[in-house]
């Protein structure tokens, strides 16, 4: 149980947010089937992507870290098992996904189990492509535990009804080790990590527009350094943009394109945000981002091509939307309902319980703005790391103290959070 309370001073101060959660997974899944030997440095301290190390390392290759924040990783791109490979990827959807698409051309059986919550998610969308490959996987109606057979595949073109990176990568990653050309087209453009560490790792893969080719590919080893996780950031600079006289500096955010919905949304609502000190890191481009209290925020529509650049900080959006004049109207984020909660309707309960005015659709949600917030109750979060961290910020502006359930969920994705919103409130 987390109290928070609100805010009389403004936020100030600089910090630095920690590593990408979805560039870390990556960076250590493709680093463990490359040649060679590297280092991954500012990798991310949360327990989903120490499931995938945990992963690789039963798979022998040979990982360690040199401090808390760096991994030094050897392999000769052959992954093996001795025996019936069965590994937990505890909480983490991007973990299973992912390794799905690795494993099916490895000539072992693989079981992939995980924690209650992520066996509750959706895996079919990984497994109908990834048949069509040539795969052999079993599932219990289309749910983890997985049980893949590794064999040899095929390149396949998937047109997919989604925009979902963790599809697209599950594909991408079968498709190194697959017999000609693979080809997945998606609706909207998703993340590009994947896409962008394999051409820095020497993959020959091509991206046009919402189509992305991969052909049969060795990759070298290199050193990589994870840019900071501007879905983290995302908490604190709604954060800076409500409590009044905030003016702070998040160093080191990644600004890929394909992830900073979240700057536009700021924008489109009235606020600014400025960019300083852009560069390119191991492929990502990446800044510091200056952010101050905005008094007068307007309402907004959020939906089609915005969606899968911001589907992780829908949560926090709607703590923003609802001290902005009008209605904000969330659409076509009906995948809000297959991550670790049913995103829409334990968001729309848990700040309906505070004082928003929010009401719960079938692809999204609806704010109506401004609110004064009131707090003065205990908020579930529903074991969701995302909407932990929502409510929290939400809490800053409550006129009574809020407490958060199980908010020790936050370690799964972001476990530096309140030190860092502690350096914020406390500098001086």
């Amino acid at each position: 149980m987390k109290k928070v309370e609100k805010l009389n001073k403004g936020l100030s101060g600089r910090i630095t947010i920690p590593a990408d959660k979805s560039i870390s997974h990556r960076a250590v899944m493709l680093s463990s089937i490359a040649n060679g030997f590297c280092t991954i440095e500012n990798f991310s301290g949360g327990a989903d992507c120490k499931s995938t190390v945990e992963l690789f390392k039963q798979l022998g290759v040979d990982i360690f870290y040199s401090d808390e924040k760096t991994l030094r990783i050897f392999s000769n791109g052959i992954l093996h098992s001795n025996t019936d490979f069965e590994c937990t990827c505890g909480n983490s959807g991007t973990t299973m996904r992912l390794v799905t698409g690795i494993l099916a051309s490895r000539f072992f059986k693989s079981t992939l189990t995980g924690d209650e919550s992520l066996s509750l998610r959706p895996m079919q969308r990984i497994i109908e492509p990834l048949m069509l490959m040539g795969a052999d996987i079993e599932s219990t109606e289309g749910h983890a535990p997985l049980i893949i057979h590794g064999k040899g595949l095929k390149g396949i073109k998937y047109h997919s009804d989604i925009a979902s990176a963790q599809v697209k990568s599950s594909v991408l990653l079968a498709g190194l080790r697959a017999q000609g050309v693979t080809t997945y087209v998606e609706p909207y453009i998703s993340r590009n990590h994947t896409e962008l560490m394999l051409d820095y790792l020497g993959a020959d893969i091509t991206s046009d527009g919402n189509s992305v080719t991969v052909w049969s590919s060795e990759l070298e080893a290199k050193d990589i350094t994870i840019v900071g996780d501007i879905s983290s950031a995302a908490f604190f600079i709604v954060a800076g943009l409500l409590v009044s006289d905030s003016d702070f500096i998040i160093e080191n955010v990644g600004i890929n394109p394909t992830r900073t919905g979240i700057l536009d949304i700021v924008s489109r609502m009235g606020a600014s945000v400025e960019l300083l000190n852009e560069h390119v890191v191991s492929g990502e481009p990446v800044a510091d981002i200056h952010v101050q209290y905005c008094e007068n925020l307007k309402a907004c529509i959020i939906e089609g091509d915005d969606i899968p650049r911001l589907i992780d900080e829908l949560p926090i959006i709607a703590v923003l939307a609802s001290q902005a004049e009008g209605e904000t109207v969330v659409k076509n984020a009906e995948d809000l309902r297959n991550k670790e909660s049913d995103r829409i309707k334990c968001l729309v309960s848990g700040l309906s319980s505070i004082g928003v005015d929010i009401e719960e659709t079938e692809d999204g949600f609806i704010v109506r703005g401004k609110t004064q917030l009131e707090g003065g109750v205990e908020v579930e979060s529903y074991r969701d790391h995302r909407l932990a961290m929502s409510f929290y910020v939400a809490g800053l502006l409550c006129k009574k103290e809020i407490a958060v359930r199980s908010f020790e969920w936050i370690n799964i994705s972001f476990p530096e959070f309140e030190k860092l919103m502690y350096n914020l409130i406390c500098n001086d």
